[in-house]
């Protein structure tokens, strides 16, 4: 079993959670530290990944932004824009994945197996689309993924809708795909789901796929090792 240090850190800006995962790449890379799972919710935030110029599938203005408190940042993931905020699971995956094999695409969908299997714990059966990153439960999309890989570490991961406000998305075109809708878990499931059991789900299912045994630690803790 492969070690993974697990970091429940709460709610955390994003752009403090993008500079806390590259000190977390530097670290790894130089063996300094084991594979780091951070999960956490971020405040309404839209991200821009790579692929985008920074106004494309942006819908609001920067009037709307304000109003709606929602910030903006160009990101060095892979993927299109995406949303996140309050009531959504955020997983940070620096891991070196050269561990299990050095292929990017096959990483994407063992996460993708990660999702749908803790999904399945809560009675929600969940797909894949071919072609299209991400899981979906019929023509609704669930969790999105969005990674980069520099030195076969990777960095950023995949967020899973659990109860947020889903009025966030009416600002973007979701991952650049106009026909399909947003959903949650609780949308879905027609009742409350806690925080917790998700993440309890998370780290089992990321146990079974990845082959990690984890040891929980708080971000202090985490800090004072990098």
């Amino acid at each position: 079993m492969l070690p993974c240090w697990v970091v429940r850190a709460g709610t955390m800006d994003y752009g403090v959670a993008l500079s806390l995962q590259r000190q977390l790449l530097a670290a790894r890379r130089s063996g300094l530290i084991d594979n780091v799972l951070l999960i956490l919710e971020h405040p309404p935030t839209y991200t821009i990944g790579r692929r985008l110029r920074a106004g494309d599938h942006l819908l609001y203005g920067e009037e709307s932004l304000q109003a709606h408190g929602i910030q903006v940042y160009e990101t060095d993931r892979g993927g299109d824009i995406t949303c996140h905020g309050p009531g959504q699971l955020v997983g940070y995956t620096i891991f070196d994945i050269a561990a299990w094999y050095q292929d990017v695409y096959r990483f994407l969908r063992d996460l993708e197996r990660v999702i749908i299997g803790l999904l399945g714990d809560f009675g929600i059966a969940a797909r894949r689309l071919e072609g299209i990153t991400g899981v979906w439960v019929e023509n609704s999309k669930v969790a999105a993924l969005g990674i980069r890989v520099s030195w076969w570490i990777a960095m950023h991961g995949f967020s899973v809708n659990v109860h947020p406000d889903l009025s966030l998305y009416e600002g973007i075109v979701p991952c650049g795909i106009a026909d399909r809708e947003v959903s949650s878990m609780e949308r879905i499931l027609g009742r409350p789901v806690t925080m917790e059991d998700v993440e309890n789900s998370l780290l089992r299912n990321l146990g079974d796929v990845f082959g990690m045994a984890f040891e929980e630690m708080s971000l202090p803790e985490l800090k004072q090792r990098i």
